[in-house]
């Protein structure tokens, strides 16, 4: 690490924390690092300050924030040489949990600065924006569709920023009891091609191990390091089946559960089922899209399709 960018988003966890920025930034100083300090007040600043200084010749930049700072900066990195390191400001740091780094920022600059560079792939969905437009994104967590990402539709950013993630957890958990579950279809391809077909209430495409906070292990099998879609397939729509998963994850147990399956995949292809002739176009209304988040952010709705992209991101680990 020679020539660091530092891009910091003020909004990301609680505020005040200019004093432990600057003991990070000194501290990556202190190691002969070059370093440029860029404040992004807004996702699409994340993104396109990455990209300049991947141009600029920096070879390493630092997000300082949480995983939708992250998720914002990977969009600018992937597919160069640049290496993604972490400093944790935001509130669940789930990545950070995942890879072992330190949430205090001044100890994560020093896991930094002595941190090996290595190179993982990266999940990819396309979706439909909320403009009628395709578009694409890059993530490392975790990508939904259908009940989780409707929560991101329906919660406010704010509650999580402003309350803590007790707050946000017991509102999540407000919404999700009244949620009526809308199905979508999946066709999805597995290691060997083989294509499946499944109509389902939720599907969770997961990337990291351990999630850290009361999470934990959700998706056994699932790695940084793995060139496949680890996925969570719900074909129910029953709420205690939610819950015994849930809970067996946070009890450390695998349990099967009917309706509930996990999967990898290779590919994963989500539409919305086809509308018969007696439907109302005209009456369709935001309730009854589905949605589409990575990274715990609200993307956009389907149809959607999930693939892995080899060798695509240079990230920052500790030694």
């Amino acid at each position: 690490m020679r020539k660091a960018t530092i891009l910091f988003n003020p909004n990301s966890g609680r505020r005040g924390r200019d004093a432990e920025l600057n003991h990070a930034i000194g501290i990556i100083q202190s190691a002969g690092v070059r370093t440029e300090l860029t404040v992004c007040r807004s996702s699409q600043e994340a993104t396109n300050n990455a990209r300049c200084a991947a141009a600029a010749g920096s070879d390493t930049v630092f997000a300082c924030g949480g995983d939708g700072t992250i998720h914002d900066v990977i969009q600018g990195l992937a597919g160069t040489p640049v290496a993604l390191a972490i400093l944790p400001f935001g509130t669940a740091n789930a990545l950070a949990h995942d890879l072992g780094i330190p949430l205090r920022p001044g100890a994560a600059a020093q896991v930094a600065v002595a941190g090996r560079v290595r190179r993982i792939p990266l999940g990819h969905v396309e979706y439909e924006d909320f403009t009628g437009k395709p578009s694409a994104r890059y993530f490392t967590v975790a990508a939904g569709i259908g009940v989780d990402a409707h929560l991101f539709y329906k919660l406010s950013s704010q509650l999580k920023s402003n309350s803590g993630m007790t707050a946000y957890y017991i509102k999540a958990w407000q919404l999700w009891a009244t949620y009526n579950m809308r199905r979508f279809e999946v066709e999805y391809a597995n290691g060997s091609g083989h294509r499946q077909r499944a109509s389902l209430t939720e599907l969770l495409a997961v990337r990291i191990r351990f999630f850290g906070n009361i999470l934990r292990e959700l998706v056994p099998g699932a790695s940084l390091d793995c060139g496949h879609l680890r996925a969570v397939m719900c074909r129910t729509a029953s709420r205690n089946a939610y819950l015994q998963y849930v809970a067996g994850r946070l009890l450390g147990r695998q349990w099967n559960i009917d309706g509930i399956d996990l999967v990898s995949c290779s590919e994963v292809v989500c539409r919305l089922p086809e509308k018969s002739a007696d439907d109302d176009h005209s009456d369709f209304r935001n309730e009854d899209r589905v949605y589409v988040e990575a990274d715990g952010e609200l993307l956009g709705r389907l149809p959607a399709r999930m693939t892995m992209v080899p060798d695509a991101l240079s990230l920052v680990a500790p030694a």
